[in-house]
């Protein structure tokens, strides 16, 4: 048998460091769409509630920067990286991924409700996580679809159905708009692999986080800017200070994610940071439920399914590749 020590070393204690710290993610994510969602309704307006919250994370990483070597260093590095061409240009572009999925959020929530817009999201994040492990775009490098990642992704699929199970609402001839929500989980897988891209050629995730935030908030600040002849009335911003901290929870999550992308792949970095946001859901539905509706046996049933995915998608045998 092997012995504790030996587990722990190597690439299977990152693969463990990496689990845990996406699962804690994860429950960074709950909070901060939590916050976002108590923002929007209070603003009456979801571009500006994600601006807040862009913007937010971007006032704080900047904040941190003059008193941050690593951070100073790691943006320096990033200079020398794109210039010597060892990292591509466009990878400092993963905010716009995160922006997108924002404006998906925006555009289609009131037409599909959340749940078809959550199970939308989630099948392009699984689908997308499994093509861009194959085609090696994260910095971990190439790992090959298998039987036992398919069926993992297919699980937590499964597991978000069961969760949202009864609130699912397609409006008629808008049903076509949940492609909307696919491809802004396609979006951010992608932006998951290149930021991780980033954060290893800074040696440092909040860099690469500062270099995410940055684009995010421009793209959402240019959007909310175009739209403004379509608003009425003038922005009353809440009082309640809370209200502004989802973009601290934005933080962790894409520092995170970017430092972890390397040792665990795109695919297991979205089960186990999914994994994470259904278990806080769980408890935040639990113990400060935002409806009438509260913790359901859908939920717990599609959390604990959440959890077998994970342990089956990290099995690893020879056997289970799929053929080229």
């Amino acid at each position: 048998m092997r012995t504790i020590a030996a587990i722990t070393r190597g690439p299977t204690r990152h693969r463990v460091l990496g689990v845990a710290a996406a699962f804690a993610a994860g429950f960074a994510m709950a909070l901060q769409a939590r916050i976002n969602g108590e923002l929007a309704v209070e603003l009456h307006d979801s571009l500006l509630a994600a601006l807040i919250s862009f913007g937010g994370g971007l006032v704080v990483l900047a904040l941190l920067l003059p008193f941050s070597q690593g951070m100073r260093a790691g943006a320096a590095r990033i200079r020398d990286a794109v210039s010597v061409g060892a990292l591509r240009p466009w990878f400092l572009l993963g905010g716009l991924g995160g922006a997108f999925v924002i404006f998906s959020q925006s555009l289609t929530v009131g037409v599909l409700g959340v749940a078809t817009f959550t199970v939308g999201i989630v099948t392009g994040q699984m689908l997308s996580g499994l093509l861009v492990d194959r085609a090696g775009l994260s910095p971990g490098g190439t790992r090959p679809v298998s039987v036992m990642r398919l069926l993992g992704a297919a699980m937590m699929l499964l597991a978000v159905v069961a969760t949202t199970w009864g609130s699912f609402s397609i409006a008629g001839t808008e049903a076509w708009l949940v492609i909307v929500p696919v491809l802004g989980g396609v979006t951010l897988a992608v932006q998951q692999a290149i930021n991780g891209h980033v954060g290893a050629a800074a040696g440092n995730s909040l860099t690469a986080t500062l270099v995410n935030f940055a684009g995010g908030t421009a793209v959402l600040a240019a959007a909310w800017l175009a739209a403004a002849p379509l608003r009425d009335g003038t922005v009353t911003l809440p009082a309640n200070p809370l209200l502004y901290l989802g973009g601290v929870f934005g933080v962790a999550f894409v520092a995170i994610a970017a430092l972890v992308v390397r040792w665990i792949g795109v695919l297991m970095l979205g089960l186990a940071a999914l994994n994470g946001q259904l278990l806080a859901s769980l408890l935040l539905d639990a113990l400060l439920p935002a409806s009438s509706v509260g913790l359901t046996a859908g939920t717990v049933a599609g959390a604990v399914l959440a959890m077998v995915a994970i342990v089956v998608a990290s099995v690893r045998r020879r056997d289970t590749a799929l053929p080229e």
